[in-house]
């Protein structure tokens, strides 16, 4: 098993040039590699938080950037674009010879969802996974959350404007509700849910959700 540090790797794919960021647990004993959207990268808040909390707890995260970001572009390129760069970065995020939980925020949950099971992922977690773009309810991605074939976790904001939690479909999948949180998880300053605590409902359900796996 490969010992990892905490630092930084470029990653070469087909997409372009990849980076991972590793927080490594002591005696790691799986991987979550997550990555970020298409209007923001690593530095979100939900994925600094899981990054800060879950190495303690025996998970390895990897904090994954696109090659778009990479190269400093401003829009992300089509999904099928995201999900060459994922995939050309996976073998790398497998070398530990953990198990790896395929993750990531908005875009990147999709991209999690579409490629996890052909990539022999354990399983997935969704952060603010866009169900629909916003007023258009009637464009959804459902397919995409539902047909991952893997034990699913979506963390999602009550005030979502990509998909409320009331908004998701049955399915097998879990949900954990950050209540009055936006796409970015932001909680309004009148909430009665104060921001440091919207962010240990999404390190605690990640953490509960990942012990449970089998």
């Amino acid at each position: 098993m490969r010992k990892i540090s905490k630092t930084a790797e470029t990653v070469e794919t087909e997409a372009g040039t990849a980076r991972i960021t590793w927080h490594p647990a002591a005696d790691p004993r799986l991987v979550l590699a997550v990555s970020h959207g298409a209007g923001g990268g690593i530095e979100a808040r939900d994925l600094r938080a899981l990054a800060g909390a879950l190495p303690a707890h025996g998970v390895t995260v990897a904090l994954v950037e696109q090659p778009w970001r990479v190269a400093g572009k401003k829009l992300a390129p089509a999904p099928k674009t995201l999900d060459t760069g994922w995939r050309g970065l996976w073998p790398a995020l497998a070398a530990p010879g953990l198990p790896v939980i395929a993750g990531g925020r908005s875009a990147g949950a999709r991209v999690a969802c579409r490629t996890a099971r052909e990539l022999d992922a354990t399983a997935v977690l969704a952060l603010s996974f866009p169900l629909h773009p916003p007023g258009k309810p009637e464009k959804s991605r459902a397919d995409e959350l539902l047909g991952t074939g893997l034990p699913t976790l979506v963390v999602q904001g009550g005030n979502d404007p990509f998909g409320k939690p009331a908004e998701f479909p049955e399915g097998s999948y879990r949900l954990v509700e950050v209540a009055y949180g936006d796409h970015g998880f932001a909680v309004p300053k009148r909430a009665p849910l104060g921001q440091d605590e919207a962010l240990d409902i999404i390190t605690d359900g990640v953490r509960e959700w990942i012990a449970s796996l089998p």
